[in-house]
């Protein structure tokens, strides 16, 4: 009778105790196993909303499936993150599904990772975005599927975008551009690695309007010249810019660059047409420059070394 008293105690105090303490550094996957050893653990574990904020469903199997089940839960009801990285079997249908009964669920939702899901198309941005009007981060890197008219839903649906990844995404225009310029004014981070058919006339229609960016992506983009290179100087705010492949990019361009005070990060990697005159004038303008790459050396300074 006092062994059962004991445990009854451990519990109902001990174990919430030590679950409040230890909870916050289990991954979600481990949270799920413990809802399963015993009552006491679920009730306490579920009574921490906190702990269910995210989804992260990355490179498993049944994603689709899995999604709709775990947003069918009273505990996922105010999720704010959603990772779908690599799960490659999720489609359209079960993004349409999700709209069609799960729609209260995903309306505090501020955080999207579709990257690798190479079965969503435009249908399917249009399904989730639509779900989603307080998302702020929209990651859909690696889809061949995504055209023009995805992220015109995109901006239709969503108004509060500040970071963006449509890195690989190649099917994707100067359209997009304009339309991320038109809309998301207030963007701090975007990428577009690899998106091919983008030029300077898209490009120059972001870097004017979107006056906020921090972080610009412009990895093994061989397309555009100093054209544009040269408006990213009016990003007085940029602090990391990756430029590898920038095949086109001169020394003065360059050099323009080096009106980017607040610049941290900088990859010069293969940009062939650079030379001393570009990197130094870099070195002058950029006081706050702390990890520059250039061609297949990597430097790391405080500015008052270089």
């Amino acid at each position: 009778m006092e062994g059962e008293e004991q445990a009854s105690i451990w519990n109902k105090e001990t174990v919430p105790k030590v679950m409040k303490i230890v909870s916050t550094r289990l991954s979600q996957r481990d949270l799920i196993s413990l809802l399963l050893l015993n009552p006491w653990l679920h009730r306490t574990l579920i009574s921490y909303p906190s702990l269910w904020l995210t989804i992260d469903l990355r490179e498993m199997n049944n994603v689709g499936d899995r999604l709709i089940a775990a947003l069918s839960l009273p505990r996922y009801h105010h999720v704010k993150q959603i990772i779908l990285e690599f799960a490659r079997d999720i489609d359209d249908s079960h993004l349409q599904v999700l709209k069609n009964k799960c729609l209260d669920s995903l309306q505090g939702l501020e955080s999207l990772n579709l990257n690798g899901c190479q079965k969503i198309s435009d249908k399917g941005i249009e399904a989730i975005t639509s779900c989603c009007p307080k998302l702020k981060v929209f990651s859909i890197y690696w889809n061949v599927r995504a055209t023009d008219i995805g992220v015109k839903h995109l901006v239709k649906n969503c108004k509060y975008i500040v970071d963006l990844n449509l890195s690989g995404c190649k099917n994707l225009s100067d359209k997009s551009l304009q339309l991320v310029a038109d809309n998301y004014q207030e963007l701090e981070s975007l990428n577009l690695t690899r998106c091919v058919k983008m030029t300077d006339s898209g490009l120059q229609q972001v870097l004017v309007k979107c006056s906020f960016l921090r972080s610009l992506n412009l990895y093994a983009l061989s397309s555009f010249t100093d054209e544009a290179y040269k408006k990213i100087s009016v990003l007085t705010h940029l602090r990391f810019l990756d430029l590898c492949g920038a095949q086109n990019l001169s020394d003065e361009g360059l050099s323009c660059l080096a009106k980017c005070k607040k610049l941290v990060s900088l990859n010069l990697t293969w940009c062939v047409r650079v030379t001393d005159v570009g990197v130094v004038a870099i070195a002058e303008g950029c006081t706050c420059l702390e990890f520059l790459r250039d061609e297949a050396v990597m430097i790391y300074s405080s500015c008052s070394h270089i």
